[in-house]
């Protein structure tokens, strides 16, 4: 574990609302984290934007109104801050509990940009919540975008022009190398998590507390 902020969190798999806490949870209390999160999910009621005031950490996200460089710029922002910027590179909590569902290489971009340490997390059991629910982080060893990349890492050493084509190829690389490292560690990690089928399942509502339940969990 880093004993100073700067760097960035890229953490999976991302089932829940809970997943968050379970990364602040983790780590230290300080520095602080900072999120990327969805605006219209998390500003929906008056409620969620008082605890999110109180929490604190969270930048939000509003789909198709900004571009990469504004992310970009806040996570230079916290990291140059000695904060820790969390990344989730599957965007949303679509997808099984047990294994990773498609990564979107802005979390890669974000990594290159920055050239900030990484610290990887594997995140298991927030798909389903209830009272006694197991839940589960692996925090795995440090890396940087170079240590993960290998031969794919620039000959010369320098990193392609941002939003170039080279570079989004570079992303995508690094993409595949964030899913292989965390996949086998979820999948690891997951059945630590599973209950028997007669254990108690109460208050199972808890699951949809800051989400949206879909019409077949209704």
């Amino acid at each position: 574990m880093p004993r100073e902020g700067g760097y960035i969190v890229v953490g999976a798999v991302h089932r829940g609302w809970m997943d968050p806490f379970l990364i602040m949870h983790a780590l230290p209390l300080q520095p602080r984290l900072w999120f990327l999160g969805s605006g219209p999910s998390a500003f929906s009621a008056r409620w969620r934007e008082w605890l999110l005031h109180r929490v604190g950490g969270m930048l939000p996200v509003w789909r198709g109104g900004v571009g990469i460089d504004q992310h970009v710029a806040s996570a230079r922002a916290v990291v140059a801050a000695g904060g820790v910027f969390v990344l989730i590179p599957e965007g949303g909590v679509a997808g099984p509990p047990d294994r990773l569902a498609p990564f979107r290489f802005g979390s890669a971009l974000i990594a290159l940009r920055t050239g900030a340490p990484i610290l990887p997390m594997a995140i298991a059991g927030s798909a389903e919540l209830y009272v006694g629910r197991r839940l589960a982080t692996q925090v795995l060893p440090q890396r940087t975008a170079r240590d993960l990349l290998g031969a794919s890492w620039p000959s010369d050493g320098k990193l392609p022009e941002p939003g170039s084509r080279a570079e989004l190829d570079l992303a995508h690389h690094l993409t595949d190398r964030f899913a292989e490292l965390l996949g086998p560690a979820v999948a690891e990690l997951y059945p630590r998590t599973v209950d028997p089928p007669g254990k108690p399942r109460r208050l199972r509502r808890l699951t949809w507390l800051f989400l949206a339940r879909p019409r077949d969990a209704r």
